[in-house]
């Protein structure tokens, strides 16, 4: 990764809109000038409000990260999904999954939070709902780094190119830390991943300060978003740190040209790595 690939995915933060008729409020499409993998959209729906996708070679995922909605993918109906009022309620969301090949309807059964990821299919195709209970949930780091984080497709998980977590982080604590990249792909040391991160904030005045940088400072850019931005991390160090007083949720999803999650820390700030990541497995597909 260069400071160029980064100057053309500028802006790297894009501010929430105003819900549009459809209820859409932001996203980001693939492939574009710095961004190759991940189309993202986020919708705040009311009542009734419908989302469609046709079927088409992407892999996607549907969460509805507050209220409910009723979800279906070609033949296969979920009924109605929704496990939470706020992202901050609890549980993790249902997860849906939906293969390359099969149409996507999503109506609101009530004031929804709902996004919509896509990125081009892999060798493997599963359509699934995973329930909030067998999503697992780990509390990572320690002190001023705690959070939690719910591993909503975890790169073990079968699945094409999508990859996503979700973060809650309490207000004073620093996360995606120690500072880390996947912007190389050099297998099993570093993955190449596009990542997104989607903000939410216990208060909707919250805001987070997120740092995007190179290990030479050829690009370096420090980014302060608020409740509803997204933040694109085609590649660099970017770690986030949350003020005193704003607890903190993102949603990252992510997808490169392998399905794996393998990084690597700033060598300025690996002393401060004080969790596990997780072992590569033979469910990690390529693709």
């Amino acid at each position: 990764m260069d400071h160029e690939q980064l100057e053309a995915a500028r802006p790297l933060l894009r501010r929430a809109a105003s819900p549009r008729g459809d209820g859409w409020i932001g996203g980001v499409r693939a492939p574009s000038p710095g961004w190759e993998y991940v189309t993202f959209d986020a919708y705040r729906l009311r009542p009734g409000q419908t989302i469609v996708r046709p079927a088409d070679r992407l892999e996607r995922l549907v969460l509805v990260l507050e209220g409910r909605a009723a979800v279906c993918a070609g033949d296969e109906d979920f009924g109605v999904v929704g496990s939470r009022t706020t992202v901050f309620d609890g549980p993790p969301p249902p997860v849906v999954l939906v293969e390359p090949g099969r149409p996507v309807e999503i109506v609101a059964e009530s004031d929804a939070l709902v996004v919509v990821a896509a990125a081009p299919g892999g060798p493997i195709g599963r359509t699934a709902c995973i329930a909030p209970g067998d999503v697992p949930v780990e509390h990572r780091g320690t002190s001023e780094t705690a959070r939690t984080v719910h591993h909503l497709l975890a790169p073990s998980a079968a699945a094409g190119r999508l990859i996503a977590f979700e973060v809650l982080t309490p207000g004073g604590n620093w996360s995606s830390y120690p500072p880390h990249k996947h912007d190389t792909e050099d297998p099993p040391v570093e993955s190449r991943l596009d990542e997104l991160y989607f903000y939410r904030f216990a208060k909707p005045q919250g805001f987070a300060f997120q740092r995007v940088y190179l290990g030479d400072r050829s690009f370096d850019e420090a980014l302060t978003p608020m409740d509803g931005d997204l933040v694109l991390v085609p590649g660099g160090y970017h770690p986030v740190g949350v003020p005193s007083g704003y607890d903190c949720y993102y949603l990252n999803v992510m997808a490169g040209p392998n399905r794996a999650w393998h990084f690597t820390i700033d060598p300025d700030h690996e002393w401060l790595m004080n969790w596990e990541p997780p072992a590569a497995t033979s469910e990690e597909t390529t693709g």
